[in-house]
């Protein structure tokens, strides 16, 4: 299968990128780069959970939109653009209360001035917990 990625990256690289930011605040590990999709790890730990000790839904947006958002970018020749967040939506279908959760981002459409992307997020037990989609903007680099 050919790679859709425009630049070929790892995950040192990618992590090295995000260091001092939400993403390593709350402890987001990039874990695979695929061929079609990039997937990363999220405690549920007292920085991504509720008062009543559930995973934040909040938190299940901003790891979907970080492996939407990295993933994007790698499909772009980022010295003259780059991928923002235009949209997301999340439906969370059940809770999770421990351990890491797992989120898949693959493509469902990579266009020029737009691309959208799903991202599928699964609790340890293989059981998906959000399904969410972002709509990324193209735009110049300023």
């Amino acid at each position: 299968m050919t790679s859709i990625w425009f630049t070929d990256t790892n995950i040192q690289a990618l992590k090295e990128r995000s260091l001092k930011t939400l993403v390593s605040h709350l402890g987001i590990e990039l874990t695979k780069i695929g061929n079609d999709y990039l997937e990363g790890t999220m405690p549920v730990d007292d920085r991504t959970v509720q008062p009543a000790r559930l995973l934040h839904g909040g938190a299940s947006c901003v790891l979907a939109e970080t492996l939407g958002s990295i993933a994007a970018n790698m499909c772009i020749d980022n010295s003259i653009k780059m991928a923002v967040g235009q949209h997301i939506e999340a439906t969370h279908l059940r809770s999770a209360t421990k351990g890491l959760v797992r989120g898949i981002a693959k493509a469902i459409y990579i266009g020029k001035t737009s691309q959208t992307w799903r991202i599928e997020i699964f609790n340890e037990e293989n059981k998906m917990i959000c399904d969410s989609k972002i709509i990324m903007a193209i735009i110049d680099k300023r």
